[in-house]
């Protein structure tokens, strides 16, 4: 996983501040969206968790705080349940245009229900889910319900949430108690997944039932019992992460690669841009790449860490058949190996007539074996290490026969 720090700006041409999280050792085949709870912030937790876990699946999220919140710019105060959705928008807008079109919208608590007002104004929008979120957006009201009156009689009031003050407006109240939640979703028309926890006591379970009522199917529920409102335990936060990466693959368009055929032991494709290789050997499929820092998008390992790969497995393996027919107590192998490129006349013995190189490859390996062994067993063992077939290939000059195959 790669985090790219991101900004866009929200509908007012305040810059909103974000996080866009990109799977390992793949481009992403989707992207999602995920809206954070009320007064909280793109770097909780349990987001970073559920967005790693959907990376897992080749999912890329964008998590961002709405304005006013964290690092984005504007003031709270002038914020409100419709700007959290414009920001949606922006957000998805966004992405359209810089790598594309989200199909998936994720929301925790607020987010969850300004997320589903949010999926009626991005057509690219396939798939919603909620966390913890509220059946009507008016429901935040109890988080400062001894505050109401002060802000609706002197029109912004400060309170306090979770330990940290904010102004909240009249207008904030009104704009809330404007939403109808049963008429939106009603008319949403798109799968919805609802994850709420029956032990959550910020948003009761109660919503989750009323959203479930509300929706249309397809719709699902999934309870995660246990858990708090904030999904504090990584545990759970991973496992929803997981639970909605498993969803959505019912819903998104997943692209189908170009598979590789070959008679071959193995085959090796590479595309017009980068260095991002697919790799076919029977009937296992490897991605090969190079460092970013040679312009590679470090998708796999680079063609010499699959040389030293092959090396050190060839090695651990033959050590445990010369072990088991010895009948020898080595219980494990592991080989570490490095790879460079050094001046062979730092080598004594090599003979420089054979080549023009200035420089030879060198594989530096280091054994450690595990097991009750004597001194001389571990000394035949470091001997027959350098026995392996591929170290062999590698001591020698092998032949490589390269010929054109006509395509069309």
């Amino acid at each position: 996983m790669s985090i790219q720090k991101v900004t866009f700006p929200n509908f007012n041409g305040q810059t909103l501040s974000a996080r866009l999280e990109l799977p390992d050792n793949q481009e992403p085949h989707n992207f999602a969206i995920f809206a954070h709870c009320f007064t909280c912030n793109k770097n909780l937790s349990a987001i970073r968790n559920i967005s790693r876990a959907m990376n897992k699946q080749g999912i890329a999220v964008l998590r961002f705080d709405f304005t006013g919140l964290g690092e984005s710019e504007g003031d709270f105060v002038d914020t409100n349940f419709s700007s959290n959705i414009e920001d949606l928008v922006a957000a998805a807008d966004f992405l359209t245009n810089q790598y594309q079109s989200p199909p998936i919208l994720i929301g925790h608590s607020l987010g969850g229900a300004a997320v589903i007002f949010a999926a009626k104004k991005i057509d690219s929008i396939k798939a919603v889910a909620t966390i913890g979120a509220p059946s009507s957006p008016e429901h935040v009201q109890h988080l400062f319900s001894s505050n109401l009156d002060s802000i609706k009689t002197e029109g912004v009031s400060e309170v306090n949430i979770g330990g940290r003050p904010f102004n909240i407006s009249n207008k904030f109240i009104e704009d809330i108690e404007s939403k109808s939640m049963e008429t939106c979703i009603k008319s949403l028309r798109k799968p919805i997944l609802i994850i709420h926890s029956p032990q959550d006591e910020t948003v009761g379970i109660q919503n989750a039932k009323e959203l479930y009522h509300y929706a249309h199917h397809p719709k699902s529920f999934i309870s995660i019992d246990g858990a708090d409102h904030l999904m504090t335990r990584t545990k759970d936060s991973k496992y929803v992460g997981g639970v909605i990466a498993g969803w959505v693959d019912r819903y998104i368009e997943m692209p189908q690669k170009e598979k590789i055929t070959t008679q071959h032991q193995v085959a090796v494709s590479i595309g017009n841009t980068g260095f991002t290789s697919e790799i076919k050997v029977g009937n296992h499929s490897l991605t090969a790449d190079e460092p970013e820092s040679v312009g590679g998008n470090d998708f796999g390992p680079s063609p010499y860490e699959y040389v030293s790969s092959g090396l050190g497995a060839c090695t651990v393996m033959t050590l445990r058949m010369y072990a088991d027919r010895k009948k020898w107590n080595l219980t494990k192998v592991i080989v570490h190996i490095n790879h460079s490129k050094e001046y062979e006349r730092e080598f004594d013995g090599y003979n420089s007539e054979e080549t023009n190189l200035n420089k030879v490859d060198v594989f530096r390996k280091e054994i450690e074996l595990y097991g009750d062994l004597d001194e001389t067993q571990k000394k035949r063992l470091v001997e027959i290490a350098d026995k392996c077939p591929v170290h062999k290939t590698l001591h020698t000059l092998p032949i490589i026969q390269t010929e054109l195959k006509i395509t069309q």
